[in-house]
């Protein structure tokens, strides 16, 4: 017996061309602001925690930085920071009174808006709007066909980027491998970023390893820009900086790179990245105060620079597995503790970033899809502003895999369908549907017109994810979900060469700078 799950539609009530027609109109590419999914949407739904909690937080943070303060801040830091009016003890410890702290919280940059090579991809940090993209600094990629992993290389970086500019809900490329086929530090800081900006242009965000390295990379970016007056107007990459050491001491030499990266009107994402039980408290909530102590420092460090610097604030508290102190990136609380870091921005109204998606993982299997899909919906249904380590990453940091790009675009899509929540009026819930399908009507919804209308703009649809019926499956001959992902690899990275950097261009790179991608 055949089991339906739908009435047959009445041939009066099919639309022309059948079924083929329909999956043509479908594939047809919708305008930007049709889609059901895009970047910036609004999220802020999921609120992990209450309005005390929020409260004593807060007073957590405003007593960590004026009664313990950080230590190890470089000689000009600590010259910025005091001139504002903060207080550099005998103890090497630099604190910060309340009134300071509110001073620097109403001088912060809001509503900031980080650039791409291509307008169209520019991203406006505001509120809850949501974005995701990739980050990390993994020394291995997944080698999904051998089941191994192996070091990662320059044209590793460059293949990623080139990857993540076709996948729609990837929307900011962060350097996520470290180039280990490049062994001098100034060379590699300079090709990470070329590699990047060649392969997507999307916004791009990078690290350098010492100060003096800034200066070369920023010269050639003002090459490509068009001139400096041109990049400072659009700047299509920012510094993401580990300026702190947790628990509460600055971070030196990064500390100089962020001045550096500053003085060349490069955005900032000021890191701290503690690991609860290990550099951060166990206690969830602690890990969050520190975090924000330590964030607030920086920006407090940055505004005493520049007022106004466009900073994005990085509360990236991790979780430690308590049985052996190894990093646990998939884990629940992962999502707890980035969830409520967005919150907590919420509240001071800053532009922020956090991580999620940052499987255990070693492969794109089960455990992958399920570290991931938790965190990263939590992620997004907090209003978190940057999601970073959303798409790629495995082994908590150590691994990254060109295929879970692919895998994971399309989990994003459901993610930020999730973010975008239900639009509730009266054409939404349709009583005059109702009645035109109840009264009179087919009895059904199918191939109605409100049906037909919303079937690209109000549901997502997988790019490589499999719905077909088991019969379906075994016609179609049983793709796997990994294997057709090795396909869609191969095809952008085979088909897809970056025009945005002309050749011409190019070349004067090349002659001007030590560009080691062929």
């Amino acid at each position: 017996m055949t089991r339906r799950l739908f009435p047959p539609i009445p041939a009066s009530s099919r639309r022309a061309g059948g079924r083929a027609a329909r999956r043509m109109e479908r594939a047809a590419p919708l305008a930007a602001e049709l889609r059901p999914v895009r970047p910036g949407m609004t999220g802020g739904q999921y609120r992990p925690l209450d309005d005390a909690a929020v409260q004593a937080i807060d007073s957590a943070v405003y007593q960590i930085l004026e009664e313990i303060g950080l230590s190890q801040a470089p000689d000009s830091g600590i010259a910025y920071m005091t001139a504002a009016g903060a207080i550099a003890g005998d103890d090497g410890r630099v604190r910060f009174p309340r009134a300071l702290v509110d001073d620097m919280l109403a001088r912060a940059a809001r509503d900031i808006t980080l650039f791409g090579q291509d307008p169209k991809h520019d991203m406006l940090l505001s509120g809850s709007r949501v974005h995701y993209g990739t980050a990390g600094a993994a020394v291995h990629v997944v080698d999904v066909e051998s089941n191994s992993y192996r070091e990662s290389y320059l044209a590793d970086i460059y293949d990623a980027a080139r990857i993540v500019e076709n996948m729609d809900n990837i929307h900011f490329f962060q350097r996520p491998m470290v180039a280990r086929d490049v062994t001098d530090p100034a060379a590699l800081d300079l090709n990470t970023v070329y590699a990047a900006v060649k392969g997507t242009t999307k916004h791009v965000g990078t690290s350098f390893t010492e100060a003096p390295f800034v200066a070369p990379a920023i010269s050639m970016l003002h090459d490509i820009a068009g001139g400096e007056d041109k990049w400072r107007a659009r700047p299509f990459v920012s510094n993401s900086n580990c300026f702190v050491v947790p628990p509460l001491r600055f971070a030196t030499e990064s500390c100089l790179v962020m001045e550096e990266a500053v003085h060349a009107g490069m955005p900032v994402l000021l890191l701290s990245a503690g690991q609860a039980g290990a550099t951060a408290p166990a206690a969830i909530a602690g890990a969050v105060a520190q975090a924000l102590a330590e964030v607030i420092a920086g920006l407090i460090y940055v505004n005493s620079m520049s007022p106004g610097h466009p900073c994005i604030v990085g509360t990236w508290p991790f979780v430690s597995d308590l049985r052996t102190g190894a990093m646990s990136g998939g884990s629940g609380e992962q999502g707890l503790l980035t969830a409520a870091c967005a919150q907590m921005l919420q509240h001071y109204r800053l532009p922020g970033g956090a991580a999620a998606g940052m499987a255990d993982s070693k492969m794109p299997d089960a455990q992958s899809g399920y570290e991931k899909g938790s965190t990263l919906v939590m992620a997004g249904l907090s209003g978190l502003n940057m999601v970073y380590e959303a798409a790629g990453m495995h082994a908590s940091l150590l691994g990254f895999c060109l295929e879970s790009l692919i895998i994971d675009n399309d989990m994003l899509g459901q993610c930020m369908r999730c973010v975008r929540g239900i639009e509730v009026n009266a054409q939404t819930i349709g009583i005059d549907v109702m009645k035109d399908v109840c009264i009179g009507g087919p009895g059904h919804y199918l191939g109605h017109d409100q049906t037909i209308g919303l079937m690209q703009t109000e549901y997502v649809y997988p790019a490589l994810g499999d719905r077909s019926s088991p019969k379906e499956w075994e016609e179609l001959g049983k793709p796997n979900l990994v294997a057709e992902a090795v396909k869609r690899k191969q095809q952008i990275l085979t088909g897809f060469t970056p025009q945005h950097i002309s050749p011409d261009l190019d070349a004067r790179l090349r002659a001007s700078y030590q560009i080691l991608l062929d």
